[in-house]
């Protein structure tokens, strides 16, 4: 995938340039086909015009990933929930229809409980990809990550407050 901003882009209808222009920008209408990651075991993949309109025509994606392989875990538009317990849709909704679905600090969206040191650790530590070594920095960011993770296993554990 090809690095653009803070996350990283793809576009399985081959118009690569289509997709990182606008991803450059950050405005605009992706070109069918367009594939944006954050994280690695989540995507979401723009469709044909007409394939659901909630959502502007995008897909949303969670994966499992490994060295070898990734497949799907979860796949949909507005009922794909990602590891962190949030649902997509109803985060991404709230994007400005300038920023065609897409969540960045400015456009409108809900934050997420990951900062962007700790995205771009998880990036670069993508089992399906060839890595240095880990540095410093993105040992801390992940371990801050895991606490976050843990936090939010044990409230979801423990259900709903009284």
């Amino acid at each position: 995938m090809t690095h653009v901003r803070h996350f990283y882009v793809d576009n399985l209808a081959g118009n690569l340039a289509g997709t990182v222009k606008v991803a450059q920008a950050a405005t605009g209408d992706y070109p069918v086909g367009s594939v944006l990651q954050l994280v690695p075991t989540e995507v979401m993949v723009k469709r044909d015009k007409g394939f659901n309109a909630a959502t502007r025509d995008w897909e949303f994606f969670e994966l499992n990933v490994s060295p070898t392989s990734s497949t799907i875990h979860v796949r949909g538009v507005q009922d794909v929930n990602n590891r962190f317990g949030g649902n997509c849709f109803t985060c991404h909704v709230k994007a400005r229809p300038e920023f065609d679905l897409v969540c960045d600090n400015n456009h409108g969206c809900d934050g997420i409980p990951i900062t962007r040191a700790m995205s771009g650790a998880l990036q670069r530590t993508d089992p399906r990809c060839k890595n240095p070594p880990v540095s410093a920095e993105d040992a801390a960011a992940l371990a801050q990550l895991g606490a976050i993770v843990k936090a939010l296993a044990a409230a979801k554990a423990a259900g709903p407050s009284q």
